[in-house]
């Protein structure tokens, strides 16, 4: 019975991608680097997927052993199109991509509000070099360049250039947040006239982050530096999200929200009672109204047309 019941969720996200996908269109896929891919070490073997059998929400496909990394731009059907667009981080440790859970749901939720949905497949596994439990450096250098190609291509997207956000889950929580905050810091040599484009997103977005705050401390890391022009920062968590479980503790987004709000930046956070990790949008056994409090949390913005 456990089974069936996670195979009917599963098939109810699924039917949500398919959905929009029919009537947006077959996604376009570009490479976010137009050569060899800056500062990677590289890893034996071909990229691979498989399914996960989550107890929360039911099977997912994850991806790994990525070494090219893309852009997978989902589109919402012309007479929905905001002109706003989140660049869409799937967690899994910065071992895995969960790609369909925290990566194509989440695109097709996206366009049925009227943005743009953009998966970035950052590289992982983690490489040789990568320091144990904490965050590499290569996704952020990924994620940089990524926030530049969508600016610099938002007029043939139909994108407002001033309303690119990026939202993550998980490790991809962290490194959108990384990315909110890193921006005055170029992470690699620019390559092309992308490069000139601000990486700055306009909001961003942390679902069940990790790797925000010191594992042995009750602060902030110091590589998450924030400048006085941080964008808008929604944070959400759930409050038994147990690291010892494979989550994140909620703590990393209580602190965060707290060093946001000392240095003045926009910022709201949201903790539920429940929720465990990796609830994505997928219906499941703790639902929450986390996606209707990001778009009430956009519009306050003024980053979503009502």
């Amino acid at each position: 019975m456990r089974f069936l019941n996670l195979t009917i969720l599963w098939l109810v996200g699924m039917s949500l991608v398919t959905s929009i996908s029919a009537r947006s269109g077959e996604p376009l896929v570009i490479d976010v680097w137009p050569g060899k891919t800056p500062g990677d070490v590289g890893i034996k073997g071909e990229e691979t997927s498989r399914i996960h059998p989550s107890p929360l929400v039911g099977p997912t496909r994850l991806i790994t052993k990525v070494t090219k990394p893309t852009l997978t731009i989902y589109r919402p059907s012309p007479e929905k199109n905001t002109g706003t667009a989140m660049l869409i981080c799937p967690g899994g440790g910065y071992w895995d991509l969960y790609w369909e859970l925290e990566g194509e749901e989440v695109a097709a939720w996206l366009n049925s509000v009227g943005m743009t949905g953009i998966i970035l497949k950052y590289r992982c596994p983690r490489r040789p070099g990568d320091a144990r439990g904490e965050p590499p450096l290569g996704p952020q250098l990924d994620a940089q360049r990524a926030v530049r190609l969508v600016r610099s291509r938002a007029a043939d997207w139909g994108i407002d250039p001033g309303r690119i956000g990026i939202v993550g889950f998980s490790a991809g929580g962290h490194l959108a947040v990384a990315t909110a905050t890193g921006f005055p810091r170029n992470h690699y040599e620019p390559i092309d006239a992308v490069d000139a484009v601000s990486s700055r997103p306009d909001f961003a977005i942390g679902c069940y982050s990790g790797y925000l705050k010191l594992r042995d401390k009750d602060e902030v890391r110091p590589d998450l530096r924030i400048p006085h022009n941080t964008p808008p920062i929604l944070l959400l968590h759930a409050s038994d999200d147990r690291e010892s479980h494979g989550g994140s503790d909620p703590l990393n987004s209580a602190f965060m929200y707290v060093a946001l709000k000392r240095a003045g930046i926009p910022t709201e956070l949201h903790i539920f009672a429940t929720g465990d990790h990796d609830f994505g949008v997928r219906p499941n056994k703790h639902p929450s109204s986390w996606t209707g409090l990001c778009v009430n949390w956009l519009r306050s913005q003024g980053l979503l047309k009502p």
